[in-house]
């Protein structure tokens, strides 16, 4: 269960606040945070109905805050200042930015900062956003630990997740957790009802992300499936039960060092995802190119409507895969090498 602001700044001793010194002194104060991207393998929407997932970090893809503080002012006072680098639509600029706000100020709840106190944001954001890799999280990840750094705080994982959970509800309506868990993951992981472990990997390859270009729409997928549940009565039982299946067979394939078996777990976790309408024709023609150019599995990741698709690659095929996916209209590709990993159990949420 989500913890309460004042519930939050009960697990960390609170340090001093800063107090009234000049302005170009705490101008010179920096605290930095950082994150990195997520995918999901397979379990998206399932997961929010308490079935697993399975997610992978996505390292090359990072998120740096930095955060400072200015002297309170009258139009200043209690507020923060939130500039994003980069070139995203304003749309998602303006949803990040809410969320965001909200973030600071339970931060400032939980940790016992004066509310007086102006909060100057930079975040450096190389996650695209709207294409499922967490974007949003990993904002809310790197913002987080900036202002711990620039306070002086000691935050444990379960703090930072539900600070981090607190935005993600703002910015995708109800969020099941594992983009805020994924975004501060060193490695793969298994996702469940608010619970994260570390993922046995045996198999060796590489998985190829392909950004189509499109901008998913969370929200709208959400709803969709939703209102698919409500009108053909067995459909949510069909899809967690499915969605369950194929997630836990390629869990087993992960650890037991068969890729040739969980290739086809993916593109069958997409056909679930398609039939419930919440694939495009953009993603469908790069799943297929991928499949034609040798890879072992490919599907849709992330909330779907657009976004980005992932696909399973030998080694020896990546560069026909990745060629094959361009041409099919790929905007950016990211390769993520997949290698043998021995877990040591469950692990904080983070």
């Amino acid at each position: 269960m989500r913890k309460t602001p004042g519930e939050l700044s009960a697990l960390t001793p609170p340090a001093p606040v800063p107090d009234a010194a000049p302005a170009a002194r705490r101008a010179r104060t920096v605290g930095v945070g950082r994150a990195h991207a997520k995918t999901i393998l397979l379990g998206e929407h399932a997961v929010v109905y308490g079935a697993p997932a399975l997610a992978l970090p996505v390292p090359q893809l990072a998120v740096t805050a930095s955060a400072g503080w200015s002297a309170p002012g009258p139009a200043a006072a209690g507020g923060v200042s939130l500039t994003m680098t980069g070139s995203p639509s304003r749309p998602v600029a303006t949803e990040a930015s809410d969320g965001l706000r909200q973030l600071a100020a339970e931060f400032r709840t939980a940790m016992d900062v004066a509310a007086d106190v102006h909060l100057e944001v930079i975040l450096d954001c190389a996650i695209p956003p709207g294409r499922g890799l967490g974007s949003s999280a990993a904002c809310a990840r790197a913002v987080v630990l900036a202002l711990a750094d620039l306070f002086g705080r000691e935050v444990d994982a379960r703090t930072v997740f539900d600070l981090v959970q607190s935005a993600e509800n703002v910015a995708h309506g109800r969020a099941s957790g594992v983009d805020a868990t994924a975004v501060g993951a060193p490695g793969p992981l298994l996702f469940q009802q608010g619970a994260a472990q570390d993922l046995e990997v045996g198999c060796e390859g590489l998985f190829i992300v392909a950004d189509s270009g499109e901008v998913g729409r969370t929200k709208d997928a959400v709803t969709r499936l939703r209102d698919g549940f409500t009108r053909h009565p067995g459909s949510r039982h069909h899809f967690l039960r499915r969605a369950a299946l194929l997630t836990d067979r390629a869990r087993q394939a992960l650890a037991q060092d068969t890729p040739d078996d969980l290739g086809p777990y993916l593109t069958a976790y997409h056909h679930l995802l398609r039939e419930a309408r919440l694939s495009t024709e953009r993603i469908d023609a790069l799943v297929e190119a991928a499949l034609a150019a040798g890879s072992l599995g490919a599907k849709i990741t992330g909330g779907g409507l657009g976004g980005c698709m992932i696909a399973l690659v030998p080694c020896d095929q990546a560069g026909a895969v990745t060629r094959r996916l361009h041409a099919a209209g790929a905007q950016q590709t990211w390769v993520l090498p997949l290698t043998a990993r021995r877990t040591g159990g469950p692990r904080a949420t983070s």
